[in-house]
């Protein structure tokens, strides 16, 4: 699938010079006393616009509850997040569920669709929930891009797994989020599957001027990235740039993944 957004909707300009998200010495405590676990320790990282970046790091080092911090779906216990120039650390209740809804997009493992309703009322779910309107010739698009034009009628029983997560990024892709978070997007797929919904969602970051942050294991997922974040121990453990599969292998061993 390699067609491109009609001339009436172009890619978002990237603004390189401020990210779409960051934290600032973020810190994730669970426990108390001896039995505390710092699932972030201090970590300060940036996410530029229009970038896919996968974060990778061995079982237990910090990257979901990183990832969950910076999607204003896990408060953090010390330190910032900020999505754009909105600092969600800070928000009220009300207010992140706003910020959620209106400027984040979430793909899961799991799919997340409601069996009663077929793909087109999936897809449009979050829209209707904030009483907002699709943009016709957007959900045009990204439906064409995505292969579901003859699929909207089908609830998702009667769609494979990658049918199903297809929805899922076209569900999120529809508000044109300031950032789509992916949490092992493959992770329920077969391997050729897996690979359709990775090249979607870097079509998404190239074509739609999307910024897209997925958490994965998978070093042939993370090597469709443009980069690559290391978290080991709830830190920063470093970084690549354009990855192959090889390089994340390696990067990986150094850190005892």
């Amino acid at each position: 699938m390699t067609e491109h957004l009609s001339p009436h909707h172009p890619s978002a300009v990237v603004d390189a010079a401020r990210p779409a998200v960051r934290a600032v010495g973020l810190r994730k405590t669970y426990g108390r006393g001896d039995a505390r676990v710092h699932a972030l320790d201090g970590v300060d990282v940036d996410f530029s616009r229009g970038e896919f970046t996968a974060i990778m790091g061995p079982s237990g080092s910090g990257k979901s509850t990183l990832m969950h911090c910076l999607a204003g779906l896990d408060t953090a216990t010390s330190g910032q997040v900020f999505l754009g120039d909105t600092e969600l650390t800070s928000l009220r209740d009300a207010d992140l569920t706003r910020v959620r809804r209106d400027r984040v997009g979430f793909v899961f493992q799991s799919f997340n669709l409601l069996p009663v309703l077929d793909a087109r009322e999936n897809l449009l779910l979050p829209l209707r929930l904030a009483g907002r309107e699709p943009d016709t010739a957007w959900m045009d698009d990204v439906v064409r891009r995505l292969g579901l034009s003859e699929r909207l009628r089908h609830k998702p029983h009667e769609l494979s797994g990658g049918q199903q997560q297809r929805v899922a990024v076209a569900r999120a892709l529809l508000p044109r989020p300031d950032v789509v978070f992916a949490d092992e997007p493959t992770g329920n797929l077969d391997s050729r599957a897996g690979a359709e919904v990775l090249s979607l969602l870097r079509g998404s970051v190239r074509e739609f001027g999307q910024t897209v942050v997925m958490v994965t294991h998978d070093p042939v997922a993370a090597s469709y990235a443009d980069r690559v974040v290391l978290i080991a121990d709830g830190r920063l453990a470093g970084g690549l740039v354009q990855p192959t599969p090889d390089d994340v292998l390696d990067a990986l061993r150094t850190l005892g993944a």
